[in-house]
């Protein structure tokens, strides 16, 4: 699984920054995660096939978050693309598509399906799965912005544990259509009788990878949820304390609030981004963040960072 951002600036682009929009890139597929301007540009320079892309995650519908949705969905059509697409967001994507396919300034050939959620959807249930396939899922929450937005977190299923062939050759187990057996958790007989079990010669299950994105917010407990114990935090890191109170009053966090959140949540690795246009140079919020938790980077457009 690897990180690539399309985008890393706030509100605007800069001549060396995108606007948000982030790719996770896993085995066979990969899934987009915000769509600001320009992402189907990013797409193609960062070398990803869109007929692979399974997910499209909004956050909210400020437009630095989705303003590349329609051009990208239209591009598919003209790209042939047959594979369903699902597209997880708040209320009022599916009115926005609506209307463009009214204007007929967009088309979707594809099956495309489009799961919205509100406020109501976490009144009884905190947390919400919004995608599975066969070997991720993904759940959201609510987070603190000054418009309804949502959080999201990306996990990978169990893995099977390692196969020990130096244990098997050493059994006697007759390499070929056994080892496939034993792997996927199957007990096999030998010809001579002896049962071996899996345990026998394969590891224990290995934790899946897991990433969480939380952007735009303010520090909240839904964040730190989604970002528990997690291998990559993706938080947006707007401001510097110095603009603390401008942070809060906009909705978003400072670099040290979101080292607050990746530390209180045990996260492994914060990944700051969404960085305002007036901070040319990322390093200030990266020192700020690092003072607290020191498994930090700084997210950089088209960067490759493996989990």
């Amino acid at each position: 699984m690897k990180i690539i951002p399309f985008g890393t600036s706030s509100g605007r682009p800069t001549l060396n920054r995108h606007v948000s929009s982030l790719a996770v890139v896993g085995e066979g597929e990969w899934w987009l995660f915000d769509c600001g301007e320009a992402a189907q540009i990013q797409l193609m320079r960062a070398g990803l096939s869109a007929h692979k892309l399974a997910g499209i995650f909004i956050t909210h519908l400020h437009g630095d978050h989705f303003n590349g949705l329609a051009g990208l969905l239209s591009t598919m059509s003209l790209d042939q693309r047959q594979r369903p697409l699902t597209l997880v967001g708040p209320p009022g994507i599916g009115e926005y598509l609506n209307l463009l396919k009214r204007l007929r300034t967009i088309h979707i050939s594809y099956p495309l399906e489009l799961r919205e959620f509100s406020g109501r959807d976490f009144r009884e249930i905190a947390e919400q799965k919004v995608f599975e396939s066969t070997h991720h899922e993904v759940v959201a929450r609510p987070l603190d912005h000054r418009i309804f937005t949502l959080g999201y977190r990306l996990t990978e299923r169990p893995k099977p544990g390692r196969f020990d062939l130096e244990r098997a050759q050493a059994l006697g187990i007759p390499a070929g259509p056994l080892y496939s057996k034993l792997q996927a958790g199957e007990d096999v007989t030998l010809p001579d009788g002896r049962v071996i079990a899996s345990s026998e010669v394969v590891g224990p299950p290995r934790p899946g990878r897991s990433l969480a994105y939380c952007l735009d917010t303010r520090p909240c407990a839904n964040g730190v949820s989604l970002a528990r114990e997690v291998d990559c935090l993706v938080h947006e890191a707007t401001f510097t304390d110095e603009h603390a109170a401008e942070s809060d009053q906009y909705g978003h966090s400072t670099a040290s609030q979101a080292a607050a959140i990746a530390s209180q949540a045990g996260a492994k690795l914060l990944l700051i981004t969404h960085f305002s246009s007036r901070y040319p140079d990322y390093r200030p919020l990266l020192a700020e963040a690092r003072r607290h938790f020191p498994e930090t980077r700084a997210a950089e457009d088209l960067l490759e960072l493996a989990l």
